[in-house]
């Protein structure tokens, strides 16, 4: 299905990414001299959406005047800097900016580098896999050898029919790679203001409408000052391990 509407979730302190969150919003912290909410907004650039909605809280300002000055669609910002409404929270926040269609939702902390020569990139994959009727939420998954910085034995597991359950130590995990196409059905019932997306992904799975998208390319999480070089070398290592001269998506 066509996906126009997406939010980035950019709201968060970047706690572990100090001494260098203390002058700057770990959105505008760059890897591979780029700041690491442009990977997301270059990936929605690809797909074509129309509205980007990004919450803000820590440095707001500084942000704000940065995505003003991005090239591409509109961007909505929604101001968080009275109280943090978490990952579940923000999204319900934004809600009206939104609308009541299925919309993607990325991290802004995380982002991935697309299979050089891949006819189509992974958030095009996942809009052609997406299915209102019988999904509420689609989540891009990795591999665990698909990624760096990542911490933890991993997430879910894939059934056989392309759902997801929680990895509880049986078969093999995959991780929530940062990206989701998700219906807004799924926040009904919700009243408190602040919660994590997690309850989301559990009552989905309850239902059997949690469904996963395997990710093509590596995918890489940057939460600590260390991890930045980890980044930039792994991203360096995969695209010198694929053919000479290939450059791929999402560079």
């Amino acid at each position: 299905m066509t996906i126009k509407t997406a939010m980035i979730l950019a709201a968060g302190l970047g706690t572990r990414m100090r001494p260098i969150t203390e002058t700057v919003p770990k959105p505008l912290v760059e890897v591979a001299g780029k700041p690491l909410i442009a990977y997301s907004l270059e990936a929605l650039n690809r797909l074509g959406v129309d509205r980007v909605v990004v919450n803000v809280h820590y440095l707001a300002p500084m942000l704000i005047d940065w995505l003003a000055a991005w090239p591409g669609p509109e961007i909505c910002v929604v101001d968080e800097t009275a109280a943090l409404l978490d990952s579940g929270g923000g999204i319900v926040n934004a809600l009206p900016n939104l609308g009541t269609d299925p919309f993607l939702v990325l991290n802004a902390d995380t982002f991935w580098v697309e299979e050089p020569g891949a006819r189509s990139d992974n958030l095009s994959l996942m809009t052609d896999r997406f299915d209102p009727e019988s999904m509420d939420m689609l989540l891009m998954t990795a591999r665990l050898d698909q990624a760096t910085g990542h911490t933890g034995a991993g997430d879910f597991i894939y059934e056989a029919d392309g759902r997801l359950a929680r990895y509880k130590g049986a078969g093999d995990p995959v991780i929530y790679a940062g990206a989701i196409i998700l219906h807004p059905r799924v926040f009904d019932g919700i009243t408190e203001p602040k919660f994590n997306l997690n309850r989301c992904f559990d009552a989905a799975a309850s239902a059997g409408r949690l469904f996963g998208a395997p990710m093509r390319g590596h995918w890489l999480t940057v939460g600590t000052p260390e991890a930045i070089g980890e980044a930039e070398a792994a991203r360096s290592a995969y695209f010198s391990e694929q053919a000479p001269g290939a450059g791929g998506l999402g560079q």
